[in-house]
Parts: structure tokens; sequence; C-alpha cells
């Protein structure tokens, strides 16, 4: 069965066989049945060629890596646990956000902790005219969703759909930045998703209690991982059903 995964990742990043072939130092039509067959290539040349199109092993070869071996790995992408979101240093939120060059995402409801930031919009307008893609989701004001998280925080009725359209006012003027997107979503939330780059911030929800007093999780990317993965698709499922921001 082919691999249209590497197929398709390949093209994306403008390699053909020859390209592949040179860095793994096998033989073109190796590269060949690596894509047309579905062969699975050496550890190795695994971890050479997720580097070279910026994807995964895991994600280009699922059953590559034993279940056993996934369940190590990924202990091994948790940096730290926070056991409430507001114990996390205002610095590694400093770090992360200047030390991104390619992605910046938010996926939460309102995230006023980060967006009220004085110098938040100004940064990320400067990330998006460096090249960096900046992805930010809200959930939508007017959603049942965010009035249920209201009564499931023991907030006052329409505390959320104020804090969402407080969040979007601080946003506002980079909806028309190139390299900008904001999208609102209808989605009942289990986590908030904070990536930047190859790290990333997880701030699960608990029933009862706000976002800032609940467990945070700070991911690192590997190769042969899962975790981050896994809540890199999540994301994308909700990107992908969200509707543009209008203001």
């Amino acid at each position: 069965m082919a691999n249209e995964r590497l197929r398709e990742a390949l093209l994306r990043n403008g390699l053909d066989l020859d390209h592949v072939a040179r860095a793994t130092g096998v033989d073109p039509k190796t590269v060949e049945r690596w894509i047309t067959k579905g062969r699975i290539p050496y550890p190795r040349h695994r971890h050479t060629i997720a580097s070279m199109v910026r994807e995964t092993e895991n994600y280009l070869w699922p059953d590559a890596v034993a279940t056993e071996r996934k369940a190590e790995i990924a202990e091994s992408e948790v940096v730290k646990v926070y056991p409430h979101r507001n114990n996390i240093p205002a610095d590694l939120w400093d770090r992360l956000l200047n030390d991104a060059t390619e992605h910046i995402e938010v996926l939460s409801l309102a995230a006023l902790f980060l967006v009220e930031r004085p110098t938040f919009a100004k940064e990320l307008r400067t990330k998006a005219e460096n090249g960096t893609r900046v992805r930010l989701l809200f959930g939508d004001p007017t959603a049942r969703e965010a009035a249920r998280r209201s009564e499931e925080e023991q907030l006052g009725k329409g505390t959320v759909a104020a804090r969402i359209r407080n969040a979007l006012a601080f946003v506002r003027p980079l909806a028309e930045v190139p390299g900008i997107e904001v999208r609102l979503h209808k989605t009942t939330l289990y986590n908030s998703v904070f990536r930047f780059d190859d790290e990333m911030i997880v701030n699960t929800h608990v029933y009862g209690f706000p976002g800032a007093h609940a467990p945070a999780l700070h991911l690192r990317r590997l190769s042969a991982g899962d975790l981050f993965e896994t809540y890199s698709e999540s994301l994308e499922t909700v990107w992908a059903g969200a509707k543009r921001a209008t203001f």
C-alpha cells in the first residue's frame, strides 16, 4: 500500500527521489519503494526524512513504532507539568513567543491572560511580517458552549462570552494582517492549546474550575512522538470547522 503521507510531504517541500536518496545514502529505487509500496525505512532514515519534511515519524509511518516505545517517547515529550496554568512563569511565555519562527497557534475560549499582554498584538504582527504563520481560534461568544462554560466554572451568566469579546477587541487590529488568521469555534473545548513551533502549552479544562486553576503541560515535539501530534491534530480539527471572525 502506497505511503500517501510521505508522498504528499515530499511534494509539499519540493523534494524528489534523488533529494531523499542523497540525504539517506540509499538508492533512489529504495526511496521509491518507501513511497509506492509503503516499505518502512530504518529508524535512522525515518529520522532524516522526518526532519527534511518537518513532520513526525509517527505521522509518516504510524505503524513503525511499537506501542511500548510510543509510551516511552510520550513521557519524553513532557517538559514539565504545572499544577495550575497560572504557575507557568511569564518568562516562559516570553521565550516561546520570541523563539517561534514558523507557527504560532492558539486554541482557546478567550485566552485573555495572553492576548491582553501589552505587546502581544505588536509581537504577532512582527512575527507575521517575518513569515510566521499565526492562527488564532477563539470561542464564538454567541454559542451555547460559551454560556455552558460560564455555568460550569460557576461564573456569572455571560462571563465567558464577555471575556471572548474582550479578547477579540485586543486582536481586532490583526484581522487584516497577512499571515494572521482569526476564527471562531463552537466546540466543547476540553483543552486550550498554545503552539509555538515545536513547543506547546496544553491547558487542561477541569469541571468547576477556571482555566487558570487547571493543570497545564509544557510539551516539546519529538520526531517519533505521538503526544504533541495528538493535540496538534485536535487543533486542526477545530480549525477546519471554525468560521472566520468578522470585526
